[in-house]
């Protein structure tokens, strides 16, 4: 039996036109016993995806072998390197961490930031340009500072602004005597009519020459939306048990008005009371009087109280100095909640019993029905608590957008006047190197294109060589034709195993 020869290249029609593929290793001085094969630049070479020829021991070139029953990994038709497998991106492949959205939205803010500043070669060329950068910091400065009032302005639109003003109430009556020649019920019986109605009093008076204007941040408010209920007590003695209570109350879908009138038949004198309620924003409550004597507060809300009660704490040090949690109160303290100690945060729930519903406030008026004076009108004034208006401009403030807008804008041409200074800068370096040295420029020039082309292309070796038939007839060449064949062994023998295992089974 004679020895089958080893084809060569150029016999075997499989191997014609073959071009290894290479990859790029690590430095040689890392590898030992390396050396550079003529024709070859260093670093490359071939991917192998089995394990090396010859007796046992490390890897050839120190690349890993490929486990038994694992597919080769497939080359790309038109590039030199392992394609990834599917759903995963090249930067993946390549080992770089791909970005997500947040961080790419915070790249962007900080490449935004950096296209404002000017290199310093161009500062160096242009000593003016140091009045700009000046200009850029100050407006970081002023940037932080107008962030900071905008939280400031946001912490405190959390908590109530009220200011007190007075509201002068006006209190009237006219009279109707009867008309015995009248055609309709109502005029042939006397009566009268009761009004209650009410403004806001300025608290700033114009001066001399002057006008008051309120803004536009400034709207009428209703009369009635001050007040929670309204209540009119006639005499019970004239119209009855039934008859003699006008009430009104707040709902949900009471429509708001600037005054409130009652008609009543009759020729006499009345006396009546009215009862107002405030409607408090936050709500309030009248204190239980040892509390109030304890606190000196009268009608509060129920996180003033509190606050009250926590500094008659501290004043007092009636907090455990083991215990921070629990209260030892004294006799007053004692006599108002009931037990000589307690957890601090027990005390608003204690606080309910010892909150009542505020007082009205109660006017006595006499409706005259004297024709002498049915136009008499009485006044009174009363504090109530109205939102800030400050406030309004407060919002307003945060929710503008214009001089957002304007301030866009303005970068936007900071941005492209700064691109257009770096444009200008490389052309201008361009055209100095240039005149200094042409021919080395250029040489430069091409070589550098040359690089940059190879790296887009994403070309390893030299293709020129490798075009060339002396390029496969060097000494590395007996080596890869020997690895390509042993790969093909090792994968027909997985497919021979494969199909057995199968036919067992």
């Amino acid at each position: 039996m004679k020895a089958r020869e080893r084809p060569s290249l150029g016999t075997d029609p499989k191997l014609r036109g073959l071009r290894i593929p290479r990859q790029t290793q690590p430095p040689e001085a890392d590898v030992p016993n390396a050396s550079k094969r003529p024709g070859m630049p260093s670093g490359a070479r071939m991917p192998h995806q089995g394990a090396p020829m010859g007796p046992p021991g490390s890897p050839y070139m120190g690349s890993p072998a490929v486990r038994p029953g694992l597919a080769p990994a497939g080359m790309e038709p038109a590039r030199k390197r392992a394609a990834p497998p599917p759903g995963q991106s090249q930067a993946q492949s390549q080992g770089q961490p791909v970005p997500t959205a947040p961080a790419r939205s915070r790249s962007a803010k900080r490449r935004k930031m950096a296209d404002k500043i000017l290199p310093q070669r161009i500062r160096e060329l242009v000593p003016e340009s140091q009045a700009y950068m000046d200009l850029l910091a100050f407006e970081r400065k002023l940037d932080q500072t107008i962030m900071r009032k905008r939280v400031d302005i946001q912490e405190a639109l959390k908590r109530p602004m009220k200011q007190k003003r007075k509201l002068r109430l006006y209190i009237s009556n006219t009279f109707n005597p009867a008309k015995p020649d009248a055609e309709d019920s109502d005029g042939s019986i006397a009566s009268w009519e009761l009004r209650v109605e009410g403004k806001l009093l300025d608290d700033v008076r114009p001066g001399p020459g002057l006008s008051r204007c309120p803004g536009p941040s400034k709207q009428k408010r209703k009369f009635s939306s001050f007040f929670k209920s309204l209540v009119i007590e006639l005499d019970k003695d004239l119209y009855g048990p039934d008859n003699h209570l006008v009430e009104w109350h707040r709902t949900p879908t009471t429509q708001e008005t600037d005054g409130f009138q009652v008609k009543r038949p009759g020729d006499l004198s009345v006396r009546c009371t009215l009862l107002l309620m405030l409607d408090y924003q936050p709500p309030q409550f009248k204190l239980d009087p040892r509390l109030a004597r304890l606190l000196g507060l009268h009608t509060q809300s129920r996180s003033a109280i509190v606050q009250a009660l926590w500094q008659y704490v501290k004043t007092n040090r009636l907090q455990d100095s083991h215990d921070k949690e629990y209260i030892n109160g004294d006799k007053y303290f004692q006599q108002i909640f009931d037990c000589p100690r307690l957890k601090f945060s027990e005390i608003p729930q204690r606080l309910t019993a010892l909150l009542l519903p505020p007082d009205p406030i109660v006017i006595n008026h006499v409706i005259s029905v004297d024709p002498s004076d049915q136009k008499k009108t009485a006044c009174y004034d009363i504090d109530v608590e109205v939102e800030e208006p400050l406030k309004g401009q407060m919002s307003s403030f945060l929710l503008s957008t214009a001089n957002q807008q304007e301030i866009s804008a303005l970068d936007s041409k900071i941005h492209e006047t700064i691109e257009s200074i770096n444009q200008l800068k490389i052309q201008r370096d361009f055209m100095l190197s240039f005149s200094r040295d042409p021919k080395g420029y250029i040489q430069d020039l091409l070589r550098s294109q040359s690089r940059d082309l190879k790296v887009m292309t994403d070309v390893a070796g030299n293709p020129e060589e490798e075009r060339r038939a002396e390029f496969y007839h060097q000494p590395w060449s007996q080596e890869a034709v020997s690895r390509y064949f042993y790969c093909k062994i090792q994968q027909r023998r997985q497919e021979l195993e494969q199909s057995l295992v199968v036919r067992n089974t």
